[in-house]
């Protein structure tokens, strides 16, 4: 026995070490760097909480955790509904149907910028083109206002992330037990009772995950919405990372991006774990 705890410990090490030194030791010092005046090389001082309170006299952090949050919400919701769509179409048989969930699950694959680029060209060009054929003017410079910037950042993530979230609807739709539908359908059930009363409850623990999943990917999303619309017009389209980064970086206040991204932390960990609570305790009550 000991033998075996020896063992298990020796192949764990490597994993607790590089968590430790990659996500838990800049964690505490990104938090002690946010009540100093850092400015990247070394801090001379501690400022206690001026920097906590700068944040909330900061128009544009304010504004871009609103934006950040509008956007989660819009997406996913969409995303999910677009791969919950997909996995119920995909899981039917008919021809096709493996090389529908490869297709699908593609866009998740490409990088983030290289999305952002893509979907640029397609908004500013393609849709441009579309416009000048059918005459509507509303397709023209799809990414010049503040709306069409956030849908276009919506349309984006939803493309990238849906199919990903389809793989794990799959995996929860194989694993029931098709006799209760088929129970179901004899009894005279129709297809909206049958998915309303026997696969969302069975499919429970995947909303959970799924939700879990798109919420962070949505607070955390940046590499899309530099490569998208860069923040423009005027940051209007400016999300809580892109915020971070251009404070710490564009204008090298360490110390005060620092103090942004501990209280970012702090709200997306508030809003995963009650979103965790409350989707397990909803899987019991089905």
């Amino acid at each position: 026995m000991k033998r075996k705890n020896s063992w298990f410990y020796f192949f764990i090490a490597p994993i607790f070490i590089a968590l430790v030194m990659v996500i838990i030791v800049p964690l505490i010092l990104g938090i002690y760097y946010s009540f100093t005046n850092w400015n990247g090389i070394q801090s001379t001082k501690m400022v206690g909480f001026a920097n906590y309170v700068a944040i909330f006299h900061d128009k544009g952090f304010i504004d871009s955790l609103w934006f950040t949050v509008k956007f989660s919400i819009v997406s996913i919701v969409l995303t999910n509904l677009i791969g919950l769509s997909l996995a119920l179409i995909v899981t039917q048989k008919f021809k096709g149907n493996h090389f529908l969930r490869t297709v699908f699950f593609m866009p998740n694959l490409i990088g983030g910028l290289i999305l952002g680029f893509i979907w640029q060209f397609i908004f500013i060009k393609a849709f441009s083109s579309v416009g000048d054929l059918i005459g509507m003017a509303s397709l023209k410079d799809w990414l010049a206002t503040p709306d069409t910037g956030f849908w276009g950042l919506v349309i984006l993530m939803s493309w990238q992330y849906s199919g990903y979230i389809m793989v794990i609807y799959i995996a929860y739709l194989e694993g029931m037990d098709r006799e209760l539908l088929e129970a179901a359908e004899i009894d005279g059930a129709n297809i909206w009772q049958r998915f309303r009363h026997i696969i969302v409850p069975l499919i429970a623990p995947a909303f959970t995950v799924n939700l879990f999943l798109t919420l962070s990917n949505s607070f955390k999303m940046y590499d899309q919405n530099l490569s998208l619309t860069a923040g423009g017009p005027y940051n209007s389209t400016q999300m809580v990372a892109m915020n971070i980064f251009n404070t710490a970086f564009g204008q090298n206040q360490m110390a005060l991006g620092q103090a942004k991204a501990v209280v970012f932390f702090v709200v997306i960990a508030a809003v995963s774990l009650t979103q965790v609570y409350y989707s397990k305790k909803r899987e019991v009550e089905l």
